[in-house]
């Protein structure tokens, strides 16, 4: 394994602090609780992870700069993927305030909950479309959480703004317990023929079957988006503490080495460092 890992997708939250709504149902039980990096930083370290990306969980204003102040306390957070409004005519001053703010110098990106949008074209309105622009223009990248059905629009918006890279989180959620591929393959295969886009390799085993999914029901999602974007355009991600539900912080990276073993060192060296480092400008 490369000596450098980054885990590129990560979450903490505090139910004392405010609630995580999407937190419902009897089978999301086990996340009905508080998440800390106390809690990530001895998992990381048994797992060789050297940094992180904390990434928002609410549309919250106020979470964003809890995160920033937390990766200025703590080395092993080397970058913020936070929120806020895209629709805001005041967007580009608010990313100004966040980085202006205590840790800001850890923001590196943007994400919006688009996969709870109604509107699968979401990405595709004026004012989001300007709100994107605006990341752009404050040199962060945009993380794309979006559903299967959200991916022709997603294509067409990244195409739109060139300038801007974004960074499609979990696969877009294929649907892997179904086995169902061919038509996420074909919108990821016309994402990724856009050079301003990158994949994370996570949160595959939530869209498993949580009991019993193997590498090997993930290997063809994970193929596809390797080959598709190629090494230096993958990065991985844990996706912890939501991936509990399905598998521990060391199964993560055991499949994630497993799909990933077929590759040279060196392009290993991209999925779990390289890419991500380059992709948000983090400090080696």
């Amino acid at each position: 394994m490369p000596v450098t890992i980054i885990d590129a997708h990560h979450h903490v939250w505090d139910l004392a602090v405010r609630d995580q709504d999407w937190i419902t149902g009897e089978a999301m039980a086990p996340l009905r609780r508080d998440f800390s990096l106390a809690d990530l930083e001895p998992e990381a370290s048994a797992a060789g992870v050297t940094g992180t990306v904390l990434v928002q969980t609410v549309t919250v204003a106020e979470e964003t700069p809890e995160f920033l102040a937390l990766a200025d306390d703590h080395e092993l957070v080397a970058g913020v993927v936070g929120w806020t409004d895209l629709t805001d005519p005041g967007v580009a001053d608010a990313l100004a305030a966040l980085a202006a703010l205590p840790g800001g110098r850890h923001l590196v990106g943007i994400r919006h909950q688009v996969q709870s949008e109604p509107d699968a074209a979401w990405l595709l309105r004026p004012e989001v479309e300007r709100g994107l622009a605006a990341v752009a223009a404050a040199g962060l990248v945009y993380d794309l959480l979006v559903l299967p059905h959200q991916l022709p629009a997603a294509v067409q918006a990244a195409a739109r703004l060139p300038q801007l890279t974004f960074v499609l989180d979990h696969l877009a959620k294929p649907p892997i317990a179904a086995g169902d591929i061919g038509a996420w393959a074909k919108d990821i295969a016309r994402l990724a023929a856009l050079p301003n886009t990158v994949c994370k390799l996570s949160g595959m085993v939530t869209e498993a079957d949580w009991q019993a999914w193997t590498s090997d029901d993930l290997r063809p999602y994970a193929d596809t988006v390797i080959d598709a974007f190629g090494p230096e355009r993958v990065m991985f991600g844990s996706d912890w503490p939501v991936c509990r539900l399905a598998a521990t912080y060391a199964e993560v990276m055991a499949a994630a080495r497993d799909l990933t073993e077929r590759l040279t060192a060196a392009e290993r060296e991209e999925v779990f460092a390289g890419t991500a480092i380059r992709t948000y400008g983090l400090s080696a």
